[in-house]
C-alpha cells in the first residue's frame, strides 16, 4: 500500500493519494468521505503553490501565522470561494485583523481571542475551541474541564458562530485515544449547541486515527504540500 503521507510526487500525485487514503480510512469505519473537510496546510509556502492547490480543486486551505495569512490573502483575493482557516496560536491585539480574511479559526482558546473576534456587524467567523489533551498548560488550547466555559463564551459572542472543537495529539502518545479524548468533549460541547458538532483533528501523520475517532476537518500539510520551505 502506498504511503499517503508520503511527499514524493508531484502535487496532485499528493492530493490524489491523500484524498484516497481518507476515502479508505472513511470505509473503515463506515463513515462517508462527503462528511469531511480537508483543509491543506499551506503555511511557508508561496503563493504560486495555493495558485495551484485551486487550479487542482482545492477551496480549504490553513495558516498559522497571522502576517503570512494575511498577505497571502491579499494576494490570492481573485480566487473566488478560497476558504482561509487560521489554525495557529492567535494574538489578541490581531484577531480583529484576522477576521478580515479568515473563514474559521480553529486556536480559540483564551477569552481574549474570543472577546477579540466579536462584531457585531452581521458577519460570521466559524469557531473552534481548541483543546489541550495534555498535562503541560504551556502547550496550546484550554483545559479540558476549561471547555464548556469558553464554548458558552463563544456561543454569547456576536460575529462567531461556534462550530465544534480542535485539538492536536500529544506528542509521544498514541493518537487515537487522544482523539477520542476529543470526541467525548466534542459530545459535551453539543449538549451545549446542538449545531456544534465539528471535530478538527488529525494532521499528516495521524489523519487515519482521527477519521476513526469522528474527525470532520482534517489539517494536513507536508503529505500534499511536501517538503515545507524556510520560514521567512
Amino acid at each position: 500500500m502506498t504511503d499517503p503521507t508520503s511527499v514524493d510526487g508531484d502535487l496532485g500525485e499528493r492530493l490524489a493519494r491523500v484524498a484516497a487514503a481518507v476515502d479508505d480510512a472513511c470505509t473503515a469505519v463506515g463513515r462517508s468521505p462527503g462528511e469531511l473537510t480537508t483543509i491543506v496546510v499551506t503555511k511557508f509556502h508561496p503563493p504560486g503553490l495555493i495558485r495551484a492547490l485551486y487550479a487542482l480543486g482545492v477551496r480549504d486551505v490553513g495558516e498559522n501565522r497571522h502576517q503570512e495569512a494575511q498577505t497571502k490573502a491579499v494576494e490570492l483575493d481573485d480566487l473566488d470561494g478560497l476558504r482561509w482557516h487560521f489554525v495557529g496560536q492567535l494574538q489578541s491585539k490581531k484577531a480583529r485583523q484576522a477576521r478580515r480574511y479568515a473563514n474559521a479559526v480553529h486556536s480559540l482558546d483564551r477569552d481574549s481571542v474570543v472577546d477579540a473576534l466579536s462584531d457585531d456587524s452581521g458577519s460570521l467567523v466559524d469557531g473552534f475551541v481548541q483543546v489541550n489533551l495534555t498535562d503541560d498548560p504551556g502547550r496550546g488550547g484550554v483545559a479540558e474541564h476549561e471547555v464548556e466555559r469558553l464554548a458558552e463564551r463563544v456561543l454569547s459572542t456576536p460575529g462567531l458562530r461556534l462550530r465544534g472543537v480542535m485539538a492536536v495529539a500529544p506528542l509521544g502518545e498514541e493518537a487515537r485515544p487522544a482523539f477520542a479524548r476529543l470526541r467525548a468533549v466534542s459530545e459535551r460541547v453539543r449538549s451545549l449547541e446542538t449545531t456544534a458538532v465539528a471535530i478538527s483533528a488529525g494532521m499528516s501523520p495521524d489523519f487515519v486515527e482521527a477519521v476513526a475517532e469522528g474527525a470532520t476537518h482534517l489539517r494536513i500539510g507536508t503529505a500534499i504540500t511536501g517538503s515545507r520551505p524556510d520560514a521567512r
